[in-house]
């Protein structure tokens, strides 16, 4: 027997495998430094912790509908009118199993044999996987390092065809960190307005922005762009909840009715505990405990930019929302270190491990060039990390 074509197509997750590597070594004593992480390495905060204990000492832990429980879609609605200015009735939104699931229930929902999305590289790596695996065709296209990779609506203009069904417009970018700008997306906007193309806007780094920069959605251009865009967020990222698994999209009644329906025969409902958890969070949105969460990863920002500045043969790309910065290695790339030649991200990536550093080789982002480091680890572990990193570059031959 085997498995589906379907399945095949899908690629292994690098980040994982690099994390799982890192694991095992330090299982075995070994120190390693793990830059991988793409979670807050923060606690959820109490007060949500003890919003889910109380519903369970409740009794109340039942099935909910299966796009989430109403009080929680009506919260959702309410935070998107009260802070973006966009107007949702409940039944436009749906709660999922994290803002993944929401991800794949709209490409499911909208995509078909042979459509094509455009995804901007260096773009989350999970996005071609989606996309290939509902019978898409993944159209990449990569923004100038000098513009922190940022796409240019021209470069959309020029990648858009009559086979284009969707783009997929993630702010701020993992995993570069990059910020879209208000000018930025309304420029691409203007270029999908009179297009029957679909907007995918990801924005679960959204509350994650630094450096003065602030966070606008697509969906705020106006009503037409709006109509056929699907919004992605969730309580991941923000909240330290990436366990909770909770996450949701807002979108037209047609498509929302139509995921709603997927979704009742796939999932159903995501966990009741972590709904009343995620409604608690969106309660207490300007909780102390978040808004120091958020500034300790803006200091640890600022300290890794201004550290890895000072390392020779690489270039960290500024940027200023998630938590992660993109690193230019391509430099050593010929070196070897112990006789091995490094040839590419995963090269690099392997050899650091042996000393003593995980992180994210970025080919499975579109961009060979780069590794990908996250700040959502300690200040200690940041500056133990680059040290090492750069006794490592001094090593090279």
């Amino acid at each position: 027997m085997d498995i589906s074509i379907r399945m095949k197509a899908i690629s292994p997750s690098l980040t994982l495998s690099i994390t799982a590597k890192a694991k095992a070594l330090k299982e075995e004593g070994v120190s390693i430094i793990s830059f991988g992480a793409g979670e807050p390495d923060f606690n959820t905060p109490k007060y949500i912790i003890d919003a889910a204990k109380k519903v369970m000492e409740s009794g109340t832990i039942k099935y909910t509908p299966s796009s989430g429980m109403l009080r929680l879609r009506q919260k959702i609605a309410d935070k998107f009118l009260q802070e973006q200015g966009l107007s949702y009735k409940a039944n436009q939104i749906i709660v999922s199993n994290g803002a993944k699931q929401s991800i794949f229930n709209t490409v499911a929902a909208l995509i078909n044999e042979g459509d094509e999305v455009i995804i901007l590289a260096p773009y989350w790596l999970t996005y071609p996987e989606i996309i290939t695996v509902c019978g898409g065709k993944p159209i990449c296209i990569k923004g100038e390092e000098k513009n922190r990779f940022k796409v240019t609506p021209q470069q959309i203009a020029q990648a858009c065809t009559s086979k284009t069904k969707m783009l997929i417009l993630n702010s701020p970018v993992n995993p570069t960190g990059a910020v879209y700008t208000k000018e930025e997306i309304i420029a691409i906007a203007k270029i999908l307005e009179d297009k029957n193309i679909y907007i995918l806007s990801d924005e679960i780094y959204s509350k994650l922005i630094y450096n003065g920069q602030e966070h606008f959605s697509i969906a705020c251009v106006n009503e037409k762009i709006k109509h056929k865009t699907i919004v992605v967020n969730g309580v991941s990222k923000t909240y330290a909840m990436t366990g909770w698994r909770i996450g949701w999209l807002a979108a037209n009644e047609q498509i929302a009715k139509a995921i709603d329906s997927f979704q009742s025969h796939s999932t159903s409902n995501a966990c009741t505990i972590s709904q009343y958890a995620a409604l608690a969070a969106l309660e207490a949105d300007n909780s102390s405990e978040v808004q120091q969460m958020i500034a300790t990863f803006n200091s640890r920002r600022i300290f890794m930019l201004d550290k890895l500045a000072k390392i020779k043969d690489i270039q960290a790309i500024p940027a200023d929302g998630a938590f992660y910065v993109m690193v230019n290695v391509a430099k050593v790339y010929g070196k070897k270190f112990n006789g091995v030649v490094l040839k590419n991200s995963i090269d690099f990536a392997n050899a650091l491990l042996d000393a003593g550093v995980a992180v994210i080789p970025a080919i499975a982002f579109g961009a060979d060039e780069c590794i990908r480091l996250s700040y959502a680890v300690s200040k200690e572990d940041i500056e133990e990390g680059l040290n090492r990193i750069e006794k490592f570059i001094n090593m090279l031959q």
